[in-house]
């Protein structure tokens, strides 16, 4: 990598309290679009070993269009995941860490060439904007591939949940990104166990649930799962992503008005994924018209998730500029 990694002159939650911030959209998507096959049970997190360049370039293409966070690839990336790839302790928190590297590599090349765009036409410099990185961190259920973390109760304890989490939790951690983004948590059993094992890892945090209407995954109210998060001061921000863009309206008022911090929401196209077939169904009904209610309910990260790609973005980032 012959480009450094960079820092941000701001705090991620400093950037909050001045307004929203645009997430990127989907990975894994974007891969597929760029011809990565993404048929393991590694999912995405495959390439961090087999052809890091594709992460890269996928981060970069959110860049472009228009997303100043990004989401690291270590969603799916586990120590059990790749032990069972026969990739060792070391290695494996090697690629944990490489995950972040790339995210600010990414960061660091669109901003060289932004300058050197704005130097070939002649005008001043305006800095490049700052990008903020969040690594990652999956459920337990992504770790399996067969769905479970639409559905979360896994059979495991709170305690024995943490165990799982807290060592990956770590290594990204000890990767300096600008925050830990605990995702796609269906159960708020699993958000009470991320909490615990990111107490004390020195990042701040984001905490955000796959939700169906007002329900974690798991059946649970979601003013009792945003509640677990509201005297936390290591966390950030609450809310939901890979959810029915729908079902984030009521989410985001739910997140504002029980926790007080500023919300995140990224939901899905719209689309059901059917683990069994391993496709998505349905049709797409991500609209980036409903970034200005998010933002006037309290959204502050506000991006797209699985099969929300860089064009959609793009529309939903200008939607935030002009409003």
């Amino acid at each position: 990598m012959s480009v450094p990694p960079t820092s941000t002159p701001t705090s991620l939650a400093a950037a909050l309290e001045r307004g929203p911030l645009v997430l990127d959209g989907g990975l894994s998507n974007q891969l597929a679009a760029q011809g990565c096959d993404l048929s393991d049970e590694l999912w995405s997190a495959r390439l961090l070993a087999d052809d890091p360049g594709q992460i890269e370039a996928a981060h970069a293409a959110y860049l472009r269009a228009g997303a100043r966070v990004l989401i690291t690839s270590s969603y799916q990336a586990t120590y059990e995941g790749f032990a069972r790839r026969g990739v060792g302790h070391e290695e494996a928190t090697g690629l944990l860490r490489r995950s972040v590297e790339l995210a600010r590599v990414a960061a660091g090349r669109a901003a060289a060439e932004r300058t050197a765009a704005e130097r070939a036409g002649g005008g001043g410099e305006r800095g490049a904007e700052p990008v903020w990185v969040a690594a990652s961190v999956g459920p337990y259920g992504a770790m399996l591939a067969d769905g479970s973390e639409y559905r979360g109760r896994y059979g495991l304890s709170v305690a024995e949940l943490a165990r799982f989490h807290r060592p990956r939790i770590e290594a990204l951690a000890a990767a300096g990104p600008d925050a830990l983004a605990l995702e796609t948590v269906p159960d708020a059993d699993e958000a009470e166990a991320m909490l615990s094992a990111a107490e004390g890892c020195g990042v701040p945090v984001w905490l955000s649930y796959s939700i169906a209407g007002e329900t974690t995954r798991a059946g649970q109210p979601l003013r009792d799962a945003f509640a677990l998060a509201a005297g936390v001061d290591q966390v950030i921000a609450v809310g939901v992503n890979c959810c029915e863009p729908g079902d984030a309206d009521r989410a985001v008022e739910f997140a504002a008005d029980i926790t007080g911090k500023p919300v995140v929401v990224y939901p899905n196209s719209g689309e059901e994924w059917d683990a069994t077939a391993r496709s998505w169904r349905g049709r797409a009904t991500f609209d980036p018209g409903r970034v200005k209610a998010w933002r006037e309910a309290g959204a502050r990260l506000i991006g797209g998730c699985c099969r929300v790609g860089p064009e959609r973005i793009a529309e939903l980032a200008a939607v935030v500029r002009n409003h």
